[in-house]
């Protein structure tokens, strides 16, 4: 079951990732095609070898996404995928991408998620509910509008504390773990010049010493929204030998999809990215050890831990101390988000679980710089979606 690990990223393309933006405002369509062009200037191929496309929604339509930017591409694709996995999209984009590929559909294929400002509707009509309630599922006969909104239940914070509760209350809770975990992730991302936090790392002191936001989490364990953007290049392998890069070849995905929110969890402290993961590596053919770098999704410190334990990397109730014993600086012996993760680079909308993407493909090319990890072939590469609901795995290894 699975693909045969013949189709690569071969380029990508990432905006800088900035706190308060004040450069040009560009429609969703415009920042999309601006991607696709550095990210194929970057592959080393034109828009005329294009022939298929994932998005997620952009703000222009609300339905006939993928056509929308077809024709605003003016190039027309045998393949296009509308996907809506929230942070797990990007890693669903590329599997999809990389699937429909070794099928015969198409052989190059644009993923792209802009994710910066854009200009000011003179007539912007009323304030969308979902904001409003801080919840993706306000529409009457939700069951969240019906059993959680009316209770206070909202947003993400919430979700991630009562995760981190839980956890607590059946295995223990090691605050200075999680703040060590920020400390390695921001001294990444103090590298990365695309990083909202570059040059500016912090300690586990720092962490500590932050803003209680809602207990246990505190606000340096909590992503900043920034604007940025990134899209990625998919390609057989036959295009991807006349790249001007290595290819990062997918060789192993996996998704998993629950609940929608945590109220219908069965259990809180098992998440959807260990049947993915699972999946994913059966799929690839390799072992955990196998791993020469991690590019986890990261939207708060409990997000990452969970996902080290439910992928395999550590037993379950271990994570904590797991933290505690390894160096996930970019030059550690486990490296663990090497471009700052979310963290440390700031969450640019849908596009901040492409950072992992783009970085573990970054990574096997070698193009790291001052973050690479030496001899890098194999990136386990996750994605996470609501409050750990829906997740994806990917592993990317080079040719």
């Amino acid at each position: 079951m699975g693909i045969r690990g013949d189709a690569a990223i071969v380029g990508f393309a990432e905006y800088e990732h900035i706190r308060k933006y004040t450069g040009e405002k560009k429609f969703t369509v415009e920042q999309w095609a601006d991607l696709t062009k550095l990210a194929l200037d970057d592959a080393g191929l034109d828009i005329r070898d294009v022939n298929g496309l994932v998005c997620s929604d952009i703000r222009e339509t609300a339905m006939f996404t993928p056509a929308t930017i077809v024709e605003y591409l003016g190039r027309p694709v045998n393949f296009a995928e509308h996907i809506d996995l929230g942070g797990a999209s990007p890693v669903g984009m590329v599997w999809r991408a990389a699937a429909a590929i070794e099928l015969g559909i198409c052989d190059v294929v644009i993923c792209a998620l802009p994710a910066r400002p854009i200009p000011s509707n003179p007539n912007p009509g009323p304030v969308d509910p979902r904001r409003f309630f801080q919840s993706s599922s306000n529409n009457w006969g939700s069951p969240q509008a019906e059993f959680e909104i009316p209770y206070g239940n909202l947003a993400q914070n919430c979700g991630y504390a009562m995760i981190a509760q839980r956890y607590a209350a059946e295995y223990g809770y090691d605050e200075a773990a999680m703040a060590k975990l920020v400390e390695d992730q921001r001294y990444n991302g103090a590298l990365n010049p695309l990083a909202a936090f570059y040059g500016n790392p912090v300690t586990a002191d720092d962490v500590l010493a932050s803003k209680m936001i809602a207990d246990p989490l505190h606000l340096l364990e909590i992503v900043m929204p920034v604007a940025g953007g990134a899209a990625v290049v998919i390609a057989s392998r036959e295009v991807a030998e006349r790249c001007r890069h290595r290819g990062a070849f997918i060789k192993g995905f996996g998704e998993h999809l629950t609940i929608k929110t945590p109220t219908y969890a069965d259990d809180l402290c098992h998440s959807p990215v260990g049947p993915a993961s699972d999946q994913a590596f059966a799929m690839a053919g390799i072992d955990r050890s196998d791993v020469d770098v991690c590019e986890i999704y990261d939207c708060y410190t409990i997000t990452v831990m969970l996902t080290l334990e439910d992928a395999g990397f550590c037993g379950k109730g271990e994570g904590m101390r797991f933290l505690k014993e390894q160096d996930m600086r970019c030059h550690g012996n486990f490296p663990v988000n090497t471009h700052g993760g979310q963290l440390g680079m700031g969450q640019a909308g849908m596009a901040g679980g492409m950072t992992q993407v783009v970085e573990g493909a970054r990574q096997i090319m070698a193009r790291a710089d001052d973050r690479q990890v030496a001899d890098c072939d194999i990136a386990y590469i996750s994605g996470t979606g609501g409050i750990m609901s829906e997740q994806a795995a990917l592993i990317l290894e080079g040719a």
